[in-house]
């Protein structure tokens, strides 16, 4: 069979790899000229590492990863620590460590393992058609590409979502903007083996370490979508926005690049259960686009890679039997995911103010237990962690 991938993200390219190993001819399109992936970093939870590592990348994967031996939240205006515990419950429940990874390493490392030059890029595509033996993606030059089966990977703004649903759907903003980059490991920011968040007034920053003794950082601002902000001019936002944080808060924002500063407004997408028209299915962010708050949207991508590839085991020459049954395996879960992502969100940029508070009192009280067990949740119930 052939299959035609829509998107060279890391849900496109895990797409890739999964079908190759068990076949498939697979052709990979991208819109943009060359690697370029959004945002810094991504923490890779224990199911997406295994979904890497049944891949065949888990050497790769553990050099691109960070430690994380412990978590901890501090005070975000006082510095003083709320709580800390060690990962090693965790760990030892779903037999593998989380790694926070550079975004572009990350992408790099499944771009080669494809084969970054049998990536067709500078193709936009501008819309796909079904037919009875095959289906067909056009570009915005005029040329084609048809196969057995198209793959949409194509982002939280998927084009094929609209044909596979029968019209656009529209994304809800999360109330907050998410800033982030790469700094280099300080003690004073936080531990080197640390995922370290501070929290206060509906805010986080967070910094977890990736590798190259470098932390991935994130600040999350709650205030309205549509505002501008100039290229370069990150830190004296964000130094006057968090003026009165803590010093490793402060130095911190000294630490960063202005110029190498994200800023991500931060969306999400009610769950629905129609994944699949005819030929054509959606993956990755076109499929289920989620708040980062729990750290699942990467990870659900690479999970749906998988289910597909064991879908078309189970159905080797049933295309409909096979693409029904990815449906059934990923919908219901990742629309899940989605749903607590919403809810962690509205908690900690202070939807309910009250509920902030108290989420913020609990966490004084905390011995990792109820953290832990969330993740945990989280973590299990995929296709390589059930």
């Amino acid at each position: 069979m052939k299959a035609v991938i829509i998107g060279a993200g890391m849900g496109g390219l895990t797409a890739a790899i999964a079908l190759k190993q068990i076949g498939f001819d697979v052709e990979v399109y991208e819109r943009v000229t060359e690697n370029k992936p959004v945002g810094a970093a991504i923490s890779v939870w224990s199911n997406g590492v295994k979904c890497l590592n049944y891949l065949g990348l888990e050497k790769e994967a553990a050099e691109l990863g960070g430690i994380m031996d412990t978590m901890s939240y501090v005070d975000g205006f006082d510095g003083s620590t709320m709580c800390r515990f060690s990962m090693a419950p965790l760990i030892e429940e779903v037999g593998q460590r989380p790694y926070p990874m550079a975004r572009a390493e990350l992408q790099l490392m499944l771009m080669n393992a494809y084969g970054i030059d049998d990536i067709h890029f500078g193709k936009k595509m501008v819309s796909v058609t079904d037919g009875e033996d095959s289906a067909t993606a056009t570009f915005d030059d005029g040329t084609t590409a048809t196969g057995d089966i198209v793959i949409a990977a194509d982002g939280a703004n998927s084009l094929v979502r609209e044909y596979v649903l029968g019209g656009p759907v529209q994304r809800s903003y999360a109330g907050y903007v998410n800033f982030n980059g790469l700094v280099p490991i300080d003690e004073e920011i936080g531990s080197a083996t640390e995922w370290t968040t501070y929290v206060g007034d509906s805010r986080r920053v967070s910094v977890m370490p990736v590798s190259g003794d470098r932390f991935y950082f994130f600040f999350d601002v709650t205030m309205p979508s549509g505002e501008t902000l100039e290229r370069g001019a990150a830190r004296e936002f964000l130094a006057e926005e968090f003026k009165d944080w803590a010093p490793g808060v402060q130095k911190l924002i000294n630490s960063l690049e202005p110029d190498k500063v994200n800023r991500v407004e931060i969306f999400d997408l009610d769950p629905f259960d129609t994944w699949v028209k005819g030929r054509v299915a959606l993956l990755g962010d076109a499929a289920h686009n989620t708040t980062p708050d729990i750290g699942q949207g990467g990870c659900s991508a690479m999970e749906d890679s998988v289910a597909l590839q064991f879908a078309f085991t189970n159905h080797p020459d049933d295309v409909h039997a096979a693409l029904a049954e990815y449906q059934e395996a990923r919908a219901g879960r990742a629309g899940d995911l989605v749903l607590r992502a919403r809810k962690r969100s509205e908690v900690t940029h202070g939807k309910d103010p009250e509920k902030t508070e108290e989420w913020y009192e609990e966490l004084r009280h905390e011995d990792g237990a109820n953290v832990l067990r969330g993740i945990i949740g989280n973590i299990k119930g995929g296709p390589v962690t059930s």
